[in-house]
């Protein structure tokens, strides 16, 4: 199975649909193609949020671009007269899933909370390359995430991110770190593949750090893209390493 991972820099603006759309297409020999939290409105919205959100039916040419591959990506979407930070899942020109965001963090330099309506949830859904969960940045660093993705059947969890650059030591970035340590975790308890992609780039003072990565059921991190820079990669995910996990699991 070969994921795209795409880290890439949105802009505050509707234009980022055109630059994703090329991206999916540089990327047509993958089976998965996974962009960011957020990457069809940026992150900074504010009171931009209520006229840049997306309507699901203003998504049809993402519809169409998964005929050729599955798309995983983040944008923030009218549902039902609410506005939620998403993670949509496109595949063979239908939208499969959709996880709005269950924990918005507001406190530091975070306000989602004042602007996205708070999504109820984790659930697994059914795709060509399996049994698959995807989730939303913060949703991770919640107890609650990890007691709902451990009851799931998956084989692979997509968590799409915007995480902020802060904390540099004389170790490097604290929060690369943290995450690290995250998401190693996350493998470990559920035996699943963990494909994490954070963005880069600025916005209104605010810099994303990237390090993007792919991390085996095993716990330890298999592919890991650069820090700051706009990059795309595809990935082959070794499932015969899931299965001897899973195995390995069952009969300790």
């Amino acid at each position: 199975m070969k994921i795209a991972l795409i880290q890439s820099a949105p802009k505050l603006s509707r234009s980022n649909m055109g630059e994703v759309l090329g991206l999916i297409d540089a990327s047509s020999e993958a089976d998965v193609v996974v962009f960011p939290e957020l990457a069809l409105s940026g992150y900074m919205l504010q009171d931009k949020l209520f006229e840049d959100a997306w309507q699901i039916n203003e998504l049809d040419a993402l519809r169409r671009a998964s005929q050729g591959c599955d798309i995983a990506i983040g944008a923030a979407i009218w549902d039902e007269g609410k506005v939620y930070n998403s993670g949509l899942y496109f595949s063979q020109g239908e939208l499969l899933h959709i996880h709005h965001k269950n924990h918005l963090p507001t406190y530091g330099m975070f306000e989602e909370g004042r602007y996205f309506a708070t999504g109820d949830g984790c659930q697994s859904f059914k795709t060509a390359h399996g049994n698959v969960a995807m989730v939303v940045c913060e949703d991770v660093w919640r107890a609650q995430t990890f007691s709902a993705l451990s009851s799931l059947d998956v084989n692979v969890i997509y968590v799409l991110a915007a995480s902020p650059a802060r904390d540099f030591n004389d170790e490097g970035l604290a929060i690369e770190s943290q995450w690290d340590a995250l998401l190693k975790s996350l493998a470990l308890l559920t035996k699943a593949y963990v494909v994490f992609v954070n963005r880069v780039g600025f916005e209104d003072g605010l810099g994303f750090w990237g390090g993007s990565r792919v991390i085996t059921p095993t716990g330890k991190m298999e592919y890991r893209l650069s820090l700051l820079d706009e990059e795309s990669q595809i990935v082959t995910l070794n499932h015969k390493l899931l299965k001897l996990e899973r195995y390995i699991a069952k009969t300790a």
